[in-house]
């Protein structure tokens, strides 16, 4: 069974920091597409940033590009988000997400979805 687990919300001020990280079990890591996308009241799912667990390939989302980084643990099978300049407008909740044959910013390619983690920026 897939697991997904994510930790490192919480509530921030802008201009602060935070990292999320997403912990896989019962999932084949390598050669596939892990990632992130989040969800605001009252928007859409919005693909943040991905990456190819086979070889560190990454995409953003265009309104995080130059502010969160995505990177990968092999050993640990697990996914971080780090996120920098942190805007009120970043304030959603955040999926992890895996099981993608190939990386895209589009809710359809994966196969696996976390809980979430809360992230609130204050101004």
């Amino acid at each position: 069974q897939v697991q997904l687990v994510e930790s490192g919300g919480g509530s921030v001020q802008a201009g602060g920091s935070l990292r999320l990280s997403c912990v896989a079990s019962g999932y084949t890591w390598r050669y596939n597409c892990m990632g992130w996308f989040r969800q605001a009241p009252g928007k859409e799912r919005e693909g943040v940033a991905v990456i190819w667990t086979g070889g560190g390939g990454t995409i953003y989302g265009d309104s995080v590009k130059g502010r969160f980084t995505i990177s990968q643990d092999n050993a640990k099978s697990t996914v971080y988000l780090s996120m920098n300049s942190l805007k009120p407008e970043d304030t959603a909740m955040y999926y992890c997400v895996a099981g993608g044959s190939g990386c895209y910013l589009n809710t359809y390619a994966y196969a696996y979805w976390g809980q979430g983690t809360q992230v609130t920026v204050s101004s």
